[in-house]
């Protein structure tokens, strides 16, 4: 084997469906979609910028990154697009305002002038060099097979707490691959689990789908039965023949650790909530709510951001990260005659689920360059390490029902915050089913509100209006998320039922939550 040690960064990139539409000309961010654009300039840019550097240097490097079917939609909506590219200039103008504000304080005002001459380099990068189309951006590291890009369910969903429903459970698995096939091509060899939920009823579906592996939470393989030998620095198998690779807690910890260093810059504060009103007036809503605008001068100290000495950390970070990996892999090794592999999963999605690392694309960029001067490890993709084993040597384990929310169970998506969710959802995709089976050939209006009906209960499913209540995060919006899609399928159902639905109505419903565009509501029909 050509290494001894291996490490797959496992990068997962998802958002909640954010889009706010009424009608075109409205271009001004609504809501929580200035997480959407924040994630676009501030992670997803500076990563594609770092791996075309990397390339452009000829540095080795192999990562896998599960994009959610959402922010693949969210990526490639248009007016989403607009919308970002509204946002870009309203940052480019305010940038401009800031450098007369601060031209008395030295340090900040050089600050801005970082911040100004990224944002339009970034604007630049969208706009000319990726046409943007991000998306095909990552295809084009996926053909060179340094990006194992992974499919994940429709809607971002709990998977255990709808496995009892074998139409929802299917949809949610089956309705994706579309969206792969179009914007990657092929067919994807992992899945991953949303929030890494693992229930025993996944596991046919995972074969039938034909997803060669997927990843859970350490103690979901360490708990399994039996016991895994080689515990969750080596693949298993399902008693149906799919792979199992545990994340390893050690490196994660240790990551969540370096992305708090008191030199990175605090996420937190931001000049659009600190700064009087009338001076960030281009990021206030109609109704007076602040926005983000991108500036912010803090590091998690009170001290101000020094991005040249945060990069210099970053480096300092990556080292000292490689050392640690590579030397707990070496002890590892003496009990194993294979390989081990250190899988190292992270959301670089945003604030929703996780603080977010302003710095990470440099982190991860140093990591590579440092990687190149070792001998003996590689950073690999899951399917690459797990093709280089003796496959039936793998032992075959029953997983552990387990998460990665709080506690590693179920408690981040049922407490009493958000308990109320589940006995209308469960309603509510019984109901679809039925749906299914009594119109299976419908066609004109009657079909285009089934398909409409599809997108509300996959919508309604998402667990991160659960998640959000949980935390006490954004719960006005993530609980209007969950209602709206409810009492819109509802609404449907009814109509349906009566023979009766506004054309009006149900044009605007789809044009505002369009996801999936080519979903075909039989999906959810019962399997003869």
């Amino acid at each position: 084997m050509e290494f001894r040690y291996a490490m797959s960064l496992v990068f997962e990139a998802h958002l909640p469906f954010v889009r706010e539409y009424r009608k075109e000309d409205d271009l001004y961010q609504k809501g929580e979609e200035d997480r959407f654009f924040h994630f676009v300039s501030e992670t997803l840019l500076p990563l594609l910028d770092a791996l075309h550097r990397l390339e452009n240097d000829h540095v080795p490097f192999r990562m896998a990154l599960a994009i959610s079917p959402v922010l693949c939609h969210m990526l490639s909506d248009e007016h989403l697009q607009k919308k970002y590219l509204y946002y870009i200039d309203n940052q480019i103008e305010f940038g401009k305002q800031e450098l007369e504000r601060t031209h008395k304080d030295k340090s900040a005002n050089k600050l801005v002038q970082y911040y100004l001459s990224q944002i339009t380099n970034r604007k630049t990068a969208y706009t000319e060099r990726y046409e943007k189309n991000l998306l095909k951006a990552l295809d084009s590291f996926r053909r060179k097979g340094k990006i194992e890009i992974l499919a994940s369910c429709a809607t971002y969903a709990f998977l255990p707490f709808i496995s009892h429903n074998h139409e929802s459970l299917q949809a949610q698995m089956e309705i994706p691959g579309s969206m792969y096939r179009r914007h990657f091509g092929g067919a994807p060899q992992g899945f991953w689990l949303p929030s890494l939920g693992w229930h025993s009823a996944l596991e046919p579906y995972l074969r039938d789908y034909n997803y060669i592996y997927t990843i859970l939470d350490t103690h979901g393989l360490l708990f399994g039965n039996p016991t895994p030998e080689k515990g969750c620095f080596f693949p298993a198998k399902t008693p149906n023949g799919t792979f199992i690779l545990a994340k390893d807690l050690y490196a994660v910890r240790e990551i969540k650790k370096i992305a708090a260093d008191k030199l990175y810059r605090n996420n937190a504060r931001d000049a659009g909530y600190e700064l009087p009103p009338e001076t960030v007036k281009a990021f206030l809503s109609k109704e007076g709510e602040r926005h983000r605008t991108g500036y912010k001068y803090w590091a998690n100290t009170q001290n101000i951001y020094n991005p040249q000495a945060a990069s210099e950390r970053a480096e300092v970070n990556a080292k000292e990260f490689l050392d640690n990996s590579i030397t707990r892999l070496k002890e590892i090794s003496n009990y194993m005659n294979e390989a081990p592999i250190s899988v190292n999963t992270y959301n670089i999605g945003d604030s929703w689920t996780c603080p977010v690392w302003y710095e990470a694309p440099q982190f991860i960029e140093k990591l590579f360059r440092l990687a190149e001067e070792q001998k003996d490890f590689k950073f690999v993709c899951p399917s690459e390490y797990i093709f280089k084993q003796d496959l039936s040597s793998i032992q075959a384990v029953k997983p552990e029902f387990s998460s990665s929310g709080v506690n590693g169970y179920a408690e981040t998506w049922l407490d009493v915050s958000n308990d109320w969710i589940y006995r209308h959802l469960s309603r509510a995709m019984e109901r679809m089913t039925e749906l299914a089976e009594r119109f299976p050939d419908d066609t004109g209006l009657k079909e285009r509100a089934l398909n409409q009906a599809a997108r509300e209960i996959l919508l309604a499913q998402s667990c991160d209006w659960s998640a959000l209540l949980h935390r006490q995060d954004s719960t006005e919006y993530a609980r209007n998320q969950a209602e709206n899609s409810l009492r819109n399928f509802t609404t449907i159902y009814e109509a349906l039922g009566s023979n009766y639905i506004s054309t009006e109505w149900l044009t605007t419903l789809e044009k505002k939550h369009n996801i999936f565009p080519n979903i075909n509501y039989r999906v959810f029909r019962r399997k003869k």
